[in-house]
């Protein structure tokens, strides 16, 4: 029993790749989803999918000009997401739309643009990398580059965070106290746009956003505490960047789709078994008699 569990759960981090590949999701797993459950509070669960796709133009042209170089893809990506948060932003003030509306334009404009960009330049192998990702594929560089952008969110999201949490709930109250809710929002945004760039090399750019949002949108059925919130949803994207690794290594399917269906087989037995807001709680309320204490 030991020697099989050895040879599943240990023995594949034998491999440098494999260990590489295994601190990138940690780095990942650790960043993302508190990001994810802000989104979520703030009723933007759909504009990180849109900012996903929005980095892809700047990611396909440092590609063009550097080939398979991570810093200028990364620094491609992050001006051009920074780009269309802010376009998005002046076209949603200048005309009144809403700016999810804007987002979502903006989107599909950046996503062909990535994708011709990409295709002028280079073969389908390569349009399949920049989209889909290599978790196993991540090099130093890249590892060094995915740990510091990491960091650099985290430490930034703690610096922010009572008045991101102040923003969410009450903007006025904010404003009140000598702060810009722009101002704050604008960083947010801009940490979103560096947690996609960071995850665009592991699994893509069309797949960044699944560790970010799944585990998110799990813990909600799990906890109605915002720090029980981002414990929990880190917890599962630890569970499922490392899960989904194992699963690439013994079945020989792609790493970054293992990662993603796994975080989904989550949100899905958590919609059917969680603590709250799940088919079971609900049951449970209609079964309990009216004035009786709901079962914990």
């Amino acid at each position: 029993m030991i020697e099989l569990l050895h040879e599943w759960l240990i023995a594949p981090f034998d491999y440098g790749f494999m260990r590489r590949a295994a601190v990138a999701g940690l780095a990942l797993s650790l960043a993302a989803p508190p990001m994810g459950v802000f989104l979520m509070l703030r009723g933007m669960s759909l504009i990180g999918d849109a900012m996903a796709h929005a980095i892809l133009p700047g990611v396909a042209l440092g590609f063009l000009l550097a080939g398979f170089s991570l810093p200028a893809m990364s620094l491609g990506g992050v001006l051009s997401g920074l780009l269309v948060a802010m376009l998005a932003g002046s076209v949603s003030q200048m005309t009144g739309h809403r700016e999810d509306s804007a987002m979502a334009s903006f989107f599909l404009i950046s996503l062909a643009a990535g994708v011709m960009l990409v295709s002028l330049g280079g073969s389908s192998v390569d349009l399949t990398h920049v989209l889909f990702g290599s978790i196993l594929a991540v090099n130093t560089t890249a590892l060094l580059l995915i740990a510091a952008i990491s960091s650099v969110i985290v430490l930034t999201l703690a610096l922010i965070f009572r008045a991101l949490v102040v923003e969410c709930l009450d903007p006025l109250f904010l404003r009140g106290q000598g702060m810009q809710g722009g101002l704050v929002h604008g960083v947010f945004l801009g940490l979103v746009v560096l947690n996609l760039t960071a995850g665009f090399q592991t699994l893509g750019t069309l797949m960044a956003v699944g560790l970010m949002m799944l585990p998110a949108t799990t813990a909600r059925f799990w906890s109605k505490r915002l720090e029980g919130l981002i414990g929990i949803a880190v917890l599962l994207a630890l569970v499922a960047s490392t899960g989904g690794l194992l699963l690439s290594y013994h079945l020989s399917i792609p790493s970054g789709p293992a990662i993603i269906l796994l975080a989904g087989v989550g949100y899905a037995l958590s919609a059917l078994f969680g603590r709250h807001h799940s088919l079971l709680a609900k049951l449970r309320r209609h079964a309990t008699p009216l004035g009786s204490p709901e079962p914990h």
